[in-house]
């Protein structure tokens, strides 16, 4: 018996979604495309209401706006203030947010990631030789982690002999952004020691920076910080933990996830293997197709008017990008991966004033890799129908993908 449509709503949990989310888009598209879960938030899965609500100038990204996170923390004053104090400007509003996001801006133009992509090359070209003298390629842990992570680990100036010792933190990290109610609390302890963690490390890395300034990002915050009324410390730790965090664990799955989607479309890998040019596009499609992060959140801070059904003040909208980027009333044959799409506006980085700051490092890491991939590994295949996916809810990504070459 098919379910009754007043009791479809969006649910991650659902068997199978996190292998495959598609048929989960599509139903809600076409049943109940805007609809109210039982935990009182909205969910949104067109594309011009996604739109809406990420460029609507009276949302907030910051949780504690929502009436739903109001009454989880009822008379957890505790919560509030560690919150406040440790939430990084992804979670802030302006001033706030233009005050500490203007600060890291310069780093991430697409004119100063452009001369990292000799480096980017360099250390994807070492990764491969790698995979080369073992006869296998495990991709996430053999290339689709390790660089983003040494890129941007360079970029904030850590030591490359600390590299490794962020993996495992930043795992239990990047569970961060999903719901505090649908963590387990064996997770949520190791996701506070691995904050504690990075927090401890970044405070010994800051002191060691302060009696010794590079030309590296982390240098450029903390004089920002001495300057007076632009950064506190927890502003500085909360910046440093987010920019490595966001840095590369969400290109780590837009390699994987464009990977996969590339040996799973084979006439789309012969395609790129004959046209490298088209690497930019390729990630571009990628990022419609599979993107890294599945949805986001904004509340309303007054009631806003969409289609059919209003989002009340202090009412959370979920924003299913994943399904927007869907859409087939944006996108021609949007169930399709063809890397050669051009007319392709997907929501993967989001939009507004919360876009996503690395967008043009990601990009030309995925260029890179996915370009280098085809070029050195021409006879790449898959050695699992059944790849594993991390347990995340907000980001989508594989724990691991072997790969015979």
């Amino acid at each position: 018996m098919a379910q009754a449509a007043e009791d479809l709503y969006f649910n991650p949990f659902e068997p199978g979604f996190r292998e495959n989310p598609v048929p989960s888009y599509e139903r809600l598209m076409r049943e109940q495309p805007r609809h109210k879960t039982p935990f009182g938030s909205w969910v949104l899965t067109k594309h011009a209401d996604c739109m809406k609500i990420l460029q609507h100038p009276e949302t907030s990204h910051d949780p504690m706006n929502s009436e739903v996170f109001q009454m989880m923390m009822a008379g957890s004053s505790d919560v509030d203030e560690q919150w406040q104090r440790r939430r990084s400007f992804l979670f802030m509003d302006p001033p706030d947010h233009t005050r500490l996001r203007g600060l890291v801006t310069k780093a991430f133009t697409a004119r100063t990631i452009e001369r990292l992509r000799a480096r980017v090359q360099e250390i994807t070209d070492e990764l491969i030789d790698s995979a080369l003298e073992k006869g296998h390629l495990e991709l996430i842990t053999d290339l689709a982690y390790p660089l983003p992570v040494r890129i941007i680990s360079e970029m904030l100036g850590v030591p490359p002999e600390d590299h490794e010792v962020f993996k495992d933190w930043s795992r239990e990290l990047a569970r961060s952004l999903d719901p505090e109610p649908f963590v387990p609390k064996d997770l949520i302890k190791k996701r506070e020691a691995a904050g504690n963690a990075f927090r401890e490390y970044f405070s010994i890395l800051i002191d060691e920076r302060r009696k010794a300034p590079g030309q590296d990002l982390l240098s450029g915050l903390i004089e920002a910080e001495e300057a007076g009324d632009k950064l506190t410390k927890d502003e500085l730790l909360s910046t440093c933990i987010l920019l490595l965090i966001a840095g590369h664990e969400t290109t780590v799955n837009l390699i994987g996830n464009g990977v996969l989607a590339l040996l799973r479309n084979r006439s789309e890998f012969e395609r790129l293997k004959l046209d490298p040019s088209v690497s930019k596009t390729a990630v571009e499609e990628t990022l419609r197709y599979d993107p890294p992060v599945l949805f986001t959140a904004r509340v309303a801070m007054t009631d806003i008017e969409m289609e059919e059904v209003t989002i009340g003040k202090g009412e959370q909208a979920i924003l299913l990008l994943g399904a927007a980027n869907r859409d087939p009333d944006v996108f021609d044959r949007s169930s399709i991966f063809d890397i050669t799409r051009t007319k392709n506006p997907h929501l993967a980085f989001g939009m507004g004033i919360h876009f996503c700051i690395g967008a043009p490092l990601a990009r030309v890491e995925g260029q890179i890799a996915l370009s280098s991939l085809a070029h050195r590994l021409p006879h790449m295949e898959l050695e699992t129908d059944h790849p594993e996916y991390k347990e995340n809810i907000v980001l989508r990504g594989l724990r691991a993908l072997p790969i015979a070459i």
